[in-house]
């Protein structure tokens, strides 16, 4: 199912929070919706859900405008944060709740029930309570109640954030297994940069009631459209370096170190103020854009070490690399960046 916001807008009061949005999700995708607290993704899902009434601009399902329909009306499965199970039910009688209201026969109940548990992988739990299950059975089980209506389109509203770091690793293959196994169009609300990259087709980041850029994870992360959004994609953060264009080359102000640029930056842009962005798994040992500073922390992860470098005027530079650990706290370092790999940014933030 297709879903189109048309120059959606939606108030609170007299407090604009979403002012003429305009986003199409595809049928079959799951779009994730990213970004900060109060940049207003929960806003639009409950818009898109039913639960806001909207202020302007049309939603539309496929090719039928739901924008003054009932949350019933439009055929959405909602998988809240808090799970928002009925304590004195069973997982078999929480799970069957909607085709209850609806009237459906016992059998037909029974039957749902048993075919959407062995989906989720609850069959066994069937007979407990919420209160004797996990985070992620009971996680389950509020997804195996969303998707027993076969509705249109699943909204998933920060889905795992009560879940622990592991629980939230399973269950974030577990959800999108679903997703693609039944074709259900699928919009996901999260802060969590990971979640969004690793479970959806698209994502959609906002801020301050804006989408700043929607791109498949790969494209946004090698290709933000501002400072902005590449700072809030990669676990490690990106790092900022400040400086400017000069002969070809971005000089670092505090070190004058000066990194090759494309010619294209370099012309158009020629003497002025810039920054540029460098992932930690472009600036490494031995790399050919050298940058002198001092290790100020270190972090081993397992398998890879994060290091921050420090330079002169406090800027930190960021590392991630495997293998043994290359240094230590207090180190003065000389590692390079891969100036093929740098990102610059104008003085209004916006990617050249």
């Amino acid at each position: 199912m297709r879903i189109l916001l048309d120059n959606f807008t939606k108030k609170f009061g007299d407090l604009t929070v979403i002012d003429q949005m305009n986003l199409e999700i595809r049928d079959g995708e799951m779009l994730a919706l990213l970004g900060g607290s109060g940049c207003g993704k929960s806003t639009t899902l409950f818009s898109i859900c039913g639960i806001h009434k909207i202020n302007g601009g049309r939603i539309l399902f496929g090719d039928r405008d739901v924008t003054n329909t009932t949350s019933q009306e439009r055929k959405v499965g909602v998988v809240f944060q808090s799970f928002a199970l009925y304590p004195h039910m069973t997982v078999e009688k929480n799970i069957g709740f909607p085709l209850k209201l609806r009237k459906d026969s016992r059998a037909e109940i029974a039957r749902k029930v048993a075919e959407i548990a062995e989906m989720v992988h609850i069959t066994e739990l069937l007979q407990r309570r919420p209160g004797e299950l996990s985070g992620g059975q009971q996680q389950r089980v509020a997804l195996a109640r969303a998707l027993i209506r076969r509705p249109d389109v699943l909204l998933l509203d920060e889905p795992l954030a009560n879940l622990d770091a592991a629980l939230r690793l399973e269950m974030r293959s577990e959800i999108r297994r679903i997703q693609r196994e039944t074709g259900i169009t699928a919009v996901l609300v999260t802060h969590d940069q990971v979640e969004a990259m690793s479970m959806a087709d698209r994502i959609a980041i906002m801020d301050a009631g804006k989408i700043l850029q929607v791109a498949e994870p790969r494209e946004m992360y090698e290709n933000p459209v501002s400072d902005y959004v590449a700072g809030f994609l990669g676990s490690p953060p990106i790092s900022f370096l400040k400086g400017k264009i000069e002969g070809g080359d971005f000089v670092e102000a505090s070190t004058g170190t000066k990194i090759p640029v494309a010619a294209r930056v370099a012309a158009s842009h020629a003497g002025q103020a810039v920054r540029i962005g460098v992932r930690p798994e472009h600036f490494q040992p031995g790399g050919k854009a050298p940058i002198a500073g001092r290790v100020s922390f270190i972090e081993v992860q397992g398998r890879e070490t994060l290091y921050d470098v420090s330079l002169p005027d406090g800027t930190v530079l960021r590392s991630i690399q495997g293998g043994d650990q290359q240094a230590r706290i207090g180190d003065e370092v000389t590692w390079g960046i891969n100036a093929d790999r740098i990102l610059v940014f104008d003085e209004q933030g916006w990617k050249i």
